[in-house]
């Protein structure tokens, strides 16, 4: 007789009387008792969060969750104007926007900075000029190779992303400014000497350091910058069964284009 197949899982399992997740009873043990932001990170990481890393992960969420009509708001309202029948579609297609200039930027900053810290094989600095040392070091291999330092500049915050000061507060008061923020703050400091100008430390940089800090796997960060901008497009799709604007944003477009002959520039 055939064995039955049999595939582990430390995640979630259920038979005909109960739901079972992360080893617990999901009806008596967390529904009502743990917070969405809380079972996120539980479910990643596989231990349960301390109260102190919960407000940090769930302040990075909230600071991920939407910015206006950015470009992935704007292609989940125009998917729902194109197919309203289809609001797992707007979603994905306000998702599948999340890349190297939005959203990605908090996967790319981390691993960036989890790479440099990786490469000192923990021999990390214990002071501001030690940090701002290694940081000097990292921007300016970064530039000589002809890349872009994750987490520097943003279109619309020239100065400060607001952002950013916040969350480090944050991290701070709770104990978990780590290498990875203390890091990120040192490339802020540094990188006009090798970039010869001044750029602001942007909120997806600095929530990609945040949660290195707090342990998660760097090549899953940017999945939690989707999960909180999950929220923030089903919030714009709620308003665009409101307060329509995709069928205006599609006609200035289309009543604004003009035909070029291949051959101008």
């Amino acid at each position: 007789m055939t064995e039955p197949l049999r595939v582990p899982t430390s995640l979630g399992t259920s038979d005909a009387d109960q739901i079972r997740l992360l080893g617990q009873d999901l009806t008596a043990d967390l529904m009502g008792h743990v917070g969405f932001g809380e079972l996120a990170f539980w479910l990643v990481a596989l231990r349960r969060p301390t109260p102190s890393e919960v407000r940090v992960f769930e302040a990075v969420l909230v600071a991920l969750a939407d910015h206006g009509f950015t470009p992935t708001a704007i292609a989940a309202r125009l998917t729902y104007l194109s197919a309203p029948d289809s609001l797992q579609g707007a979603l994905a297609a306000g998702l599948l926007g999340g890349g190297s200039r939005f959203l990605g930027v908090t996967e790319d900053c981390g691993q960036f900075l989890d790479a440099v810290i990786v490469d000192v094989e923990g021999d990390l600095p214990n002071d501001v000029a030690g940090w701002d040392a290694l940081a000097l070091a990292a921007v300016t291999r970064t530039r000589e190779a002809g890349r872009f330092v994750p987490g520097l500049g943003h279109p619309v915050h020239k100065v400060e992303d607001p952002r950013t000061p916040v969350l480090l507060r944050i991290a701070e008061e709770e104990g978990l400014r780590g290498p990875h923020l203390r890091l990120f703050q040192a490339v802020g400091r540094v990188h006009e000497r090798v970039l010869g100008r001044r750029l602001p430390l942007n909120g997806a940089g600095v929530c990609g350091a945040a949660l290195a800090d707090l342990g998660l796997p760097v090549e899953l960060l940017r999945g939690f910058a989707l999960l909180a901008r999950a929220a923030g497009l089903l919030g714009q799709l709620a308003e665009e069964r409101r307060r329509p604007v995709g069928m205006d944003v599609y006609l200035a477009v289309d009543r604004g284009a003009y035909y070029v002959p291949p051959d101008q520039t």
